[in-house]
């Protein structure tokens, strides 16, 4: 097993009072431990959740520490969820610091959002497109700020299957739907578009980062298996499968929102380490590392994507 990349503790010790993130599914998994991170760094940051009683209930232990949490409704799966969440952030705080694009679905049944986007395209890229999009300008302002989209080494492709974006057919409705096609698709749309906007912004001082945090412990596998099945019967093998705590899948995030370089490879994509990777030099990950699939260095395709998901989102 290769080893678990860390941030440098000095990183986790900068004072970061008077700075603002959002990091949304903040009520589990790597964004809460990113949001306590930040927080106990003196931080505030707005925990972006569907359920708002479950992200209270989530970052409760928080209060006292340096920083501030305020847990604010957010639902991926719903673009007016997303036009009003964006509006309120706007209407309360003059600065944003930095966006963590962290939460996701995977290997759902099939079905589609209330805008009719496939489940997984709309929650994991689409709603998370539109944010950061209607965020930009606020990022423009706070600058230097940074973006961070949470992806997956499932973008490169999983059970030997390559993934890719089928933009006549983002919604699988032609084609026989395939829950894990779905969701590399949906991963690979973050790191592409991550790219593109890392180009975009190229000298505005908004940095953007795509990353893979890890196989980590978590509910995210709940469709694909039990989660005890993961979390508990496969523990004592944690080493060998590259299994990990959201506090070590959560490193990777934390050192693109921190580390003084990352902007110099602002587009980039960091990827923690994987045995899921196909070749063996993949797998000890890097900060950053070149992703395996050809297509996130495909600028037409980056562009094409930006468009249709442009007029998907009426931007």
């Amino acid at each position: 097993m290769p080893r678990i990349l860390r941030c440098d503790p000095k990183l986790l010790s900068k004072d970061l009072r008077g700075r603002v993130y959002i990091v949304t599914g903040a009520n589990s998994g790597t964004g809460l431990t990113t949001t306590e991170q930040l927080v106990r760094q003196g931080a505030r940051v707005i925990a972006a959740c569907r359920r708002v009683t479950a992200g209270e209930e989530a970052v409760r232990h928080l209060k006292g520490v340096p920083g501030v949490v305020e847990v604010a409704e957010l639902d991926l799966g719903r673009l007016v969820s997303v036009r009003g969440f964006v509006e309120r952030v706007r209407a309360a705080h003059p600065r944003l610091d930095g966006l963590v694009n962290n939460a996701g679905v995977m290997d759902t049944p099939q079905g589609v959002t209330v805008d009719g986007f496939e489940t997984q395209i709309g929650i994991n890229y689409l709603g998370h497109f539109l944010l950061t999009e209607l965020l930009l300008d606020l990022l423009r302002a706070s600058a230097p700020s940074r973006v961070v989209l949470v992806s997956s080494v499932a973008h490169v492709g999983m059970q030997n299957r390559d993934a890719e974006i089928d933009l006549e057919d983002l919604h699988f409705e032609r084609r026989r739907y395939d829950g894990i096609a779905a969701y590399g698709q949906s991963k690979l749309a973050l790191v592409v578009y991550a790219r593109h906007l890392g180009a975009r912004l190229a000298g505005s001082g908004v940095s953007v980062f795509s990353t893979h945090p890890g196989w980590v412990r978590s509910n995210l596998v709940r469709h694909m298996a039990p989660p005890w099945v993961q979390n508990l019967l496969l523990k004592p093998f944690s080493g060998p499968l590259g299994l990990m705590s959201a506090e070590d899948g959560a490193q990777t995030q934390l050192h693109c929102l921190l580390d003084d370089e990352a902007p110099t490879h602002s587009g980039a994509y960091f990827s923690q380490c994987s045995i899921l990777y196909r070749q063996k030099a993949d797998r000890r990950g890097g900060w950053p590392m070149r992703s395996p699939n050809p297509r996130t260095h495909d600028d037409a395709l980056a562009q094409r994507l930006w468009d249709v998901s442009a007029r998907l989102v009426n931007l």
